[in-house]
């Protein structure tokens, strides 16, 4: 699959994946920060932002998209940053091609199974009204009903786009995420190691990274270390020139 893609800078390539229900967009501020020492790709996952919609949606599907971007762009070993369900998929794609990679971060996800708390967010985007909506305000107040959450509700809506009738449609293919979302909150598909540097950065306030999943952590990923920043799940977007600080300390030291 011929994924959609942002770069951004020169130097060495950084490619970065959003988690569910995000898109490329979502890592704008962060790409521009980065921008001026490295190569910066940002991508739109199948079934996300522009990239096409397949029935197809699972890890494998996702790390095979990204093998391909790789190979399409002649990128041997560039450093992978996933957040959430990107960071999964990085996971994954680490463990089965670790030449491939020469670095990864992972942001706010361990390599574990998670009993995902989307399903209420994905239903609530379902039941809208779209053909009837008029506007984006009146989007975000029937959305209101189902999601308390003013950001979360903003993050969902970033999914919303016009219509050429004048309408609203979903960027995202809401019907196959819906059916296979389970599919995102499965343990790593793969067994072994990747020994490579890697960081784990987590939000204090999120419950996606405990204490508890250190071992799980260095088991899979003997080189790795964890940053804890003063955040929720949505850690790069909450404090980003704080997150690009730790991330290229990473970089620069490893």
């Amino acid at each position: 699959m011929k994924l959609f893609f942002r770069e951004y800078g020169e130097g060495t390539p950084l490619i970065i994946l959003h988690g569910l229900l995000g898109s490329s967009d979502n890592w704008l501020t962060q790409a521009k920060l980065l921008s001026p020492q490295y190569k910066i790709y940002t991508i739109d996952q199948r079934n996300h932002g522009q990239s096409p919609h397949d029935n197809g949606f699972d890890y494998q599907s996702m790390v095979n998209d990204l093998l391909e971007f790789l190979d399409d762009h002649q990128l041997t070993d560039p450093v992978l940053i996933g957040h959430s369900m990107g960071g999964k998929t990085v996971m994954n794609f680490a463990l089965l091609h670790p030449e491939r990679v020469s670095k990864l971060v992972v942001v706010d996800i361990a390599p574990r199974a998670y009993n995902l708390e989307h399903y209420a967010l994905v239903n609530a985007m379902s039941e809208l009204p779209l053909a009837s909506i008029k506007s984006r305000n009146e989007a975000d107040t029937l959305l209101s009903a189902k999601v308390d959450e003013p950001d979360v509700r903003q993050f969902l809506l970033k999914n919303l786009q016009r219509t050429t009738e004048g309408g609203f449609s979903w960027k995202v293919n809401l019907p196959v995420i819906r059916e296979k979302l389970s599919n995102v909150g499965v343990d790593l598909i793969t067994t072994g190691t990747y020994d490579k540097p890697t960081l784990f950065i987590r939000g204090v306030r999120s419950k996606y990274i405990g204490d508890n999943d250190w071992d799980g952590i260095t088991k899979r990923f003997p080189n790795a270390t964890l940053q804890t920043m003063e955040t929720g799940h949505w850690v790069q977007a909450e404090k980003p020139k704080e997150f690009v600080d730790i991330l290229t300390h990473f970089l620069t030291e490893t």
